[in-house]
Formats: structure tokens, sequence, C-alpha cells
């Protein structure tokens, strides 16, 4: 399937002077979606990872970098501790970007994995739900105050976006196997019953938008808050897959696949392009799409409004602050 060409980046596009997190910025789109930040004047970028020493690496890419250092020579690029595995550690990270960060323009929630082994997280979820989903809103929410105060000083949004995926509008499991009135959504998604290899990862990105849209009404003229699908792009999201689908995975991505440089448009177009009419949207080859159709009936409105309750009482279990805003 040939997908749409993402245009270049406006040539008016501008971050400078913008302080910006990139949940898994050391490869893939993240790293080149930060480059793309530093090479529209971003003053600082945080790479958030789980292992230092490769954002170290990716760091010093950065810095060498010939666009980078041509744009933007004396950005700073720091690298934090993030192990979204964990609620202690996004916790511990999310304590010290508030201790060192005096402005947070945008939150670019991009890290996240494909599996298709069922796994248990450091915090006792499904590993998939917690990576590409839970530990993200507990950052989100940690670093919203921060996000709004920048945006009061600046008289501009600060912007949340996540790194979505079209496999929400196909693949979700919430239609043929939806939660039980018996069952809590999280403990839906912890129960190993319910867990379709094949299909995890778009419900995990159900999820995502599921948390966009109430992330959204939180403080709409002060935070955008979006989500976009970079597309099928030819990066190693695939690792992890066992090896008789590396493979047809690799070919697939080789052969139809966006490069990383267009993938990572996408995802600087929701957070820096894209105007306030994309809050609480989830967008593909740059346009609103509705998403997954689930969503958007009665049934998906439940569906939201219970996944939030729970999931915002889940991270204040980690941090009591949090409880209000469910």
């Amino acid at each position: 399937m040939i997908q749409p060409h993402i245009p270049p980046t406006p040539s008016d596009a501008s971050v400078s002077g913008n302080t910006i997190i990139v949940t898994g910025g050391n490869s893939g789109l993240g790293y080149e979606a930060a480059r793309r930040f530093l090479t529209l004047g971003a003053s600082r970028i945080i790479l958030a990872c789980r292992s230092v020493g490769k954002g170290q690496e990716a760091a010093s890419a950065l810095r060498a970098h010939p666009t980078v250092k041509k744009a933007n020579p004396n950005a700073f690029i720091d690298v934090f501790e993030l192990d979204l595995d964990d609620y202690q550690s996004g916790l511990c990270f999310s304590n010290r970007v508030k201790a060192e960060v005096k402005e947070l323009d945008i939150l670019l929630n991009n890290g996240g994995q494909v599996v298709l082994g069922y796994e248990k997280s450091k915090s006792a979820h499904e590993r998939s739900m917690q990576v590409n989903c839970y530990t993200h809103l507990l950052i989100s929410l940690e670093l919203f105050p921060l996000l709004r105060s920048t945006a009061a000083v600046k008289g501009v949004p600060s912007r949340i976006t996540f790194t979505g995926s079209a496999t929400q509008i196909y693949q979700n499991t919430l239609t043929k196997n939806p939660t039980s009135p018996d069952s809590t959504v999280l403990g839906h998604f912890d129960d190993e019953a319910n867990f379709n290899k094949l299909y995890r990862y778009a419900d995990t990105k159900t999820v995502v938008n599921a948390y966009v849209r109430r992330l959204a009404a939180l403080a709409p003229s002060e935070v955008v808050v979006n989500n976009a699908c970079p597309g099928l792009v030819q990066t190693d999201i695939d690792k992890n897959l066992p090896f008789y689908l590396k493979l047809p995975m690799w070919l697939i991505r080789r052969s139809t696949g966006r490069t990383v440089e267009e993938g990572a448009r996408t995802l600087v177009y929701a957070t820096v392009v894209a105007g306030p009419e994309t809050n609480g949207k989830f967008l593909q080859h740059n346009r609103i799409d509705p998403g997954a159709a689930f969503l958007n009936t009665p049934e998906g409105e439940e569906f939201v409004g219970k996944l939030w309750k729970e999931s915002v009482q889940d991270v204040a279990a980690v941090d009591p602050d949090l409880g209000s805003y469910a």
C-alpha cells in the first residue's frame, strides 16, 4: 500500500527558545523528531531514555549532526533516565523535570514497544499497556501544571503529542471483546485471557487516543493535546518480534514504509504546525481522522470515562496529588 507523501515542514515553522521533552528520544522517530526540533530552533531538548548510556550516545550524535551544528550549535541537549515500564521511574523523572526545568513547551510522548508475548511490568500491569500508555499518562499529568504555566508566560498554548497509530482503527479488540461490566478496564487489559498478541499494540494506541480526548479537556486554551500516526516507517520497532516475523516485516517496511525522516515530520507537524483544532484529535497523514470507530459510539464514550477514572486512580496511588484529575 502506497502511503501519501508527507510534505516538508513549512519554512516558517519555529520552536525558537522552546524546551522540549521527547520520550524514547535516543533512536528512530524520537531521535529524528529531536533533530528536527533542534533545526527549528529549540533551546533545550531532553531525551527521556531507559538507557542513559544510549541516550548520551544519541545526544552526542545530535550535537555532531551537520544540520544541528549549522542551525543551532548552542542548544542544550540533556538526557534524563526514564523507564516506562515502571511508575516509580516515571515519578522520579517527572520530579527531576519539575526541579530542573522552569518552562516546558512541548511534551512528545513517543516511547513505546511492540512485543507478542504477555509480560507483566514492574508496576504489575500488562507491559505493553504500561509502557505505551499508563506511565505516559502519569508523566503528562505530573507535568501538566508546568505546561500550563509556560503557556501563561508565553501567551501561546503548550503541547502534548502522543505517537499514535492507525492500527487502532482496524485492529483493536474492543468491539469483538468489550470490557465486562463486572471487570475494571485496567483489569481487562491485565487479564492474560484478553491478551491478543497480534492486536495488543492496536489496543494500546486505542487507549492512547482515549487519554488524549480527556487530557484535551483539562485546559484546552492552554495545552493542545493530540496524537499522530507516523504511518508505516522504516524503524527497528519490530526488533522484539520472533524471528519468523522479523524478515517479512523488514521487507514490508523497506518496500512500502516511509523513511524515518518523513515519519518524524508527522510528529513535528502535530507538535508545531497543527492548530488548536487538533486538540483531542487523532491525526493521520497530517489530517484529522475519526480514529477507532468504537470510541465514537455511546459504548466507547462510556469506556473512555471508565478508563480515565481508573487510570487516574491508579497513578494517584503513586502520587496522591494526581487524584484531583479524576
